[in-house]
């Protein structure tokens, strides 16, 4: 029998994260919990259960990207997902239906306590014509995470995912036809706090949804993007936080310190954390640098998870892993602390080659220019100005299993309701 680990009692969050998923058999597949004691046996999230009321197929049609993207409202596809829950009657039954309002209380958790969490992941359309989700069951496996972090109802994320998968066989070959090979679809799973009482405390209600939506590309902005670090009177995450756990409560408040960057010529925010200014997150992405050591070592250099500042980026974990197994005679990766003076050290010995974001929106995008209390770093940006050799490789090795164009594991390929 294996013994728990016991934590120091200090270890509030840990403990909590710890004993919720020991004593809920959907997210361990035990059907005993914590000690061997009998479990809930309230209904847990099922896809097979899932009822589905189809949308007129004739009453919308269906944009291009350039029109999609033109407006201030994001356009979705025909259908959307949406399961609610109780803490007295569990899981309900799926449901696909035409896409449309929700409907809230005034005085719903999330909208007074940001009881939320959410995903973000992308539907492919190959250029062999196959539909495709890029690792899927990583991003299910993290929503468990936040929705556990924010006091919200766990579930089996390999039901997640086959919602997932469902909600893109349905509306996938309308709005991401073979004709649009090398295009995609961005997948917004999310779960709310629906209990309409005031109070801070863990909601007993929630309502997960899933929809499917256009988004523009960003991944190559003319000129690269471009980082200016975060005033020194703002962070955007800390350890002992939840940076490390996708909700809604990491954005909003960075939002104030992007705009003056934009105002400025900025694209992102490189956020720095500590005195010591550890380099973490370019905007909401993860960001990379890649530099020769003072031994002319190449390193292709991350932030590290172990102190749980920053997200999991499912980007972030592909390209360490591809680094690691395809560039492994090239490049050393490495996952550390680094500071800010070593970027502006590295600068001025002229040993950076270059430097990029990833993440689920921005893809992998080259970053050309650091600003820092007054001082530009300029990162190269390749022959034609565009984006570097080993940003362009890692880019293409990620991108080819997402198209199809290599076939590979993480690629999950979609069967269309034709």
């Amino acid at each position: 029998m294996t013994v728990p680990q016991k934590r120091p009692a200090e270890d509030l969050t840990v403990t909590a994260l710890d004993n919720r998923i020991a004593e809920e058999p959907a997210l361990n597949g035990h059907s005993n919990g914590a000690n061997g004691h009998a479990v809930s046996s309230l209904p847990t999230l099922d896809a097979s259960k899932i009822t589905i009321t189809r949308a007129d197929p004739n009453a919308r049609t269906v944009p291009t990207e350039a029109e999609a993207n033109s407006g201030n409202e994001t356009i979705c596809t025909d259908h959307m997902i949406t399961v609610s829950w109780t803490a007295a009657k569990g899981w309900a039954n799926p449901e696909l239906k035409p896409y449309g309002p929700l409907s809230l209380m005034p005085t719903a958790s999330v909208l007074h306590y940001a009881t939320e969490c959410f995903e973000g992941l992308k539907a492919f359309r190959g250029y062999d014509g196959k539909l495709r989700l890029f690792r899927p069951d990583c991003n299910a496996e993290r929503m468990l995470m936040s929705t556990l972090r924010i006091s919200l109802p766990g579930f089996d994320p390999k039901e997640l995912e086959k919602l997932i998968e469902i909600l893109m066989s349905v509306d996938g070959p309308k709005w991401l036809p073979k004709e649009r090979a090398g295009s995609f679809l961005y997948i917004r799973p999310a779960v709310i706090g629906t209990q309409p009482q005031l109070g801070v405390q863990a909601p007993k209600e929630a309502l997960l949804f899933i929809t499917a939506s256009f988004m523009p590309r960003m991944d190559l902005p003319e000129g690269g993007m471009k980082l200016h670090t975060n005033p020194e009177d703002m962070i955007r995450a800390w350890v002992g936080g939840f940076g490390y756990a996708k909700v809604g409560a990491n954005y909003g408040p960075s939002l104030l310190a992007t705009a003056e960057a934009r105002s400025r010529g900025f694209g992102q925010i490189l956020w720095l954390y500590g005195p010591e200014g550890y380099c973490t997150e370019a905007g909401a992405s993860n960001f990379f640098m890649l530099w020769r050591t003072k031994e002319g070592q190449l390193q292709l250099v991350t932030a590290p998870l172990d102190d749980k500042l920053i997200l999991d980026g499912v980007t972030r974990r592909s390209v360490v892993q591809l680094a690691r197994e395809r560039l492994a005679g090239e490049l050393e990766v490495v996952e550390r602390k680094y500071t800010i003076d070593e970027v502006l050290e590295a600068d001025k010995e002229g040993r950076i080659v270059e430097a990029f974001a990833a993440g689920t929106a921005f893809f992998i995008c080259p970053v050309s220019e650091i600003h820092h209390r007054g001082i530009d770093v300029k990162i190269p940006m390749g022959k034609e100005g565009k984006i570097g050799h080993y940003t362009s490789k890692l880019k293409g090795f990620v991108g080819d299993i997402m198209y199809g164009n290599e076939q590979h594991p993480w690629g999950v390929v979609i069967q269309e309701q034709e």
